[in-house]
């Protein structure tokens, strides 16, 4: 009888697929990659025409004696690795690395771990595909020159151990350009204004928002003009002039792609992206389930398609039909419009199987399994459900020359909502008694004025850097989230509350990138290069053209910033603190948080204190020194050198100058000054 290997990525994949295939296959893994490029040097012959030179893996030694063994004895090999660039170029490397006969080797791919899928893709085996490898390899020779060659100028400008990225780096921009955004951001002021109406047979009163006038929407900037609004229609009738009932309807959501779903999983169960992707595999490898063994939950996890096969799809409208009626199953699904950057080699993400329920399986599964699952779950089956459906009823009150308006809408028919709702999905409260009809004259004795300032943009959250790196075509589902665990493991960005802030060393970073490699940050160049890949794994574009058109431009800007940081490299700054054991003036140092001060006797001496920049402004509370210092996590603000037993702290640097409107100190903002007193709202132009 004939035996067959077949090698897979992982342990876990390996002993779920082993589970369906007889005994005359063995399957092993790879454990991942086997080999790359060395990390001591470059590793492109650059005289060679960019040839790659690619090493075994340290300690991968042993394993791959095994595999060559296992394949010797084999009449078959099947290369099962995962069905993207990347899991093309494992199956290529393997074949490179263990000698593999290509007359006795193919490669299989499932976009799901179920027997059917397995079988199937053995059936469908196939060669190599050398294009998805070359764009894999072309990806990692960009990013390798871009980390190499770039990486030792950070060294040398700010410390060792820093990184540059051709994705990374720009996130950190994106960043960057957002905090600038928030801190030069001047608030505007504006106002509201509400009328109550009681409405004959309710106990709740109609609450009317004012709109402007009969022709035109108004924005009230200020309380005067608010209240001369009050003034003008405060003995005027209040009527009716138009009750208008329709009927609206809510999509369908679409199943999760990568994107999607890191995004959910952050703003429902507050995952980060990394913890998102670590789980997601658990359930896409294979999970033990009971009466059914060891089977994969969930389709392949990275993929920016929402599309799905036509059985999942048939299955997915039989259960809906059977456990909700007929009237729940949505008769046409609408297509993504804008297919540009969508690769659709696989499915969107959803489970293998739509009958195993997330309360079937739920003993079976760790909590943070079943709450993915059910995310995942919910939202498959709700993008094959009916829309849902409102009664909106929106009104129109005039008074004189203004007018008032009130909206409420209601669900007739629930459709997908009752499976899974987001938060977009809430149901509003407001509820218009269906009594109201048009010409009717109501009174009010009660406004309700309120004071507001627009709200800058919102810091980056792990999910919504996600959408931004997606929106403009920057990496692929693969990447997001390593690239937002490298900032934040270099110390680049720090996360608090899902909100990432920019540190000071990564704004020292992104500085030297905007400045010495503004190609290499720039959003539109990123997207392009991003798009090249993708005509290199489609075989219309040959990855050494794109190599070659590539390396030119960054070697000279490598060399001019070389030139360039030498003049600015920044050297110890000594400063007037005396160190207590040797006695030597302290010098600045730059630390994963930051500055530090350090003994320039090291390594005779280690001493090392804190540094706390002083900026010239006394403390509003106490009179002391206000000092720049930072978060646990990295993250500067401005506080009073007395503290704790002073609590004086602000984000914005504040500049000495206090309101004349209410006393309090003014704060920096862009060429603007604030007062630090959001209520008062003071703001006035910063003297140049």
């Amino acid at each position: 009888m004939a035996k067959y290997l077949v090698i897979v990525e992982s342990p876990a994949k390996a002993e779920t697929i082993k589970k369906f295939l007889g005994k005359n296959y063995d399957v092993m893994a790879s454990n991942g990659h086997v080999r790359d490029l060395p990390k001591s040097t470059l590793g492109v012959d650059i005289e060679n025409d960019f040839e790659p030179k690619y090493i075994t893996i340290r300690g991968k030694g042993d394993l791959l004696a095994k595999l060559r063994k296992a394949a010797k004895k084999a009449d078959k090999v099947y290369l099962a690795t995962d069905p993207d660039r990347e899991g093309e170029a494992i199956s290529w490397h393997l074949l490179e690395a263990l000698k593999l006969d290509p007359a006795k080797t193919s490669r299989i791919t499932f976009n799901e771990i179920t027997k059917n899928a397995v079988k199937q893709s053995i059936k469908q085996a196939r060669d190599i595909d050398l294009n998805l490898v070359d764009a894999q390899q072309t990806r990692r020779i960009l990013d390798r020159m871009v980390g190499y060659l770039i990486s030792p100028l950070l060294w040398a400008k700010v410390k060792n151990g820093l990184s540059a990225g051709r994705v990374q780096s720009v996130a950190l921009r994106l960043i960057c350009d957002r905090e600038n955004e928030i801190n030069s951001f001047i608030p505007k002021e504006y106002w509201t204004l509400d009328a109550d109406f009681n409405i004959k047979g309710e106990k709740k009163p109609l609450k009317a928002h004012f709109y402007g006038t009969k022709d035109e929407k108004i924005e009230l900037a200020n309380e005067e003009e608010t209240n001369k609004v009050i003034d003008s229609v405060k003995d005027e009738d209040f009527v009716i002039s138009d009750v208008k009932i329709s009927e609206r309807n809510k999509k369908s959501p679409k199943p999760f792609t990568t994107s999607t779903l890191q995004q959910e999983a952050s703003a429902t169960l507050n995952f980060s992206t990394q913890k998102t992707m670590r789980i997601a595999q658990q359930l896409y490898e294979g999970v033990a389930i009971k009466g059914h063994g060891t089977i994969g939950l969930i389709t392949y996890l990275r993929t920016d398609s929402t599309r799905i096969s036509e059985e999942a799809d048939s299955a997915c409208r039989e259960f809906i039909a059977d456990q909700y009626g007929s009237d729940y199953v949505i008769d046409k699904i609408a297509t993504d419009k804008n297919t540009k950057k969508i690769q659709d080699a696989h499915e969107a993400i959803r489970p293998t199987y739509v009958d195993l329920t997330p309360v079937v399986i739920k003993e079976q599964l760790t909590r943070d399994q079943f709450r993915l699952y059910q995310l995942i779950w919910k939202r498959f089956v709700a993008s094959r459900m009916s829309y849902a459906k409102y009664e909106t009823t929106s009104i129109k009150i005039d008074a004189g020359d203004y007018r008032f308006t009130a909206a409420a809408s209601k669900i007739i028919f629930a459709g997908y909502m009752s499976v899974y709702q987001n938060a977009d999905d809430k149901q509003e409260t407001d509820v218009i008694s269906s009594s109201i009809s048009k010409g009717e004259v109501l009174k009010t004795d009660e406004f309700e004025k309120l004071q507001h300032f627009t709200q800058p943009p919102a810091h980056f959250t792990e999910a919504s850097l996600v959408r931004t790196l997606e929106e403009l075509g920057i990496g692929r589902p693969s990447t997001y989230a390593p690239t937002i665990t490298t900032i934040i493991a270099r110390r680049y960005v720090a996360r608090e509350k899902k909100n990432l802030y920019v540190t000071e060393l990564g704004e020292v970073v992104n500085s030297i990138m905007v400045k010495a490699f503004s190609t290499i940050v720039d959003v539109n160049f990123t997207a392009n290069l991003e798009g090249l890949l993708d005509c290199v794994g489609e075989g219309t574009v040959a990855w050494k053209t794109v190599v070659r058109n590539f390396y030119p431009d960054l070697a000279i800007a490598v060399k001019n910033a070389e030139k360039e940081l030498k003049e600015i490299k920044i050297e110890d700054e000594v400063t007037d603190v005396i160190c207590e054991h040797c006695g030597r003036n302290m010098v600045i140092k730059y630390g994963p948080h930051g500055k530090f001060l350090a003994c320039p006797g090291f390594p005779d001496c280690r001493n090392t204190k804190p540094y706390f920049e002083k900026i010239g402004i006394s403390c509003p509370n106490c009179g002391g020194d206000i000092v720049i210092k930072k978060t646990q996590k990295g993250r500067k603000y401005y506080g009073c050198m007395n503290n704790p037993e002073c609590d004086f702290m602000s984000w914005q640097k504040p500049s000495g100058k206090l309101c004349p409107k209410c006393g309090k100190m003014m704060l920096e903002k862009g060429n603007k000054l604030v007062c630090m007193d959001n209520q008062c709202g003071y703001v006035t132009k910063k003297e140049q």
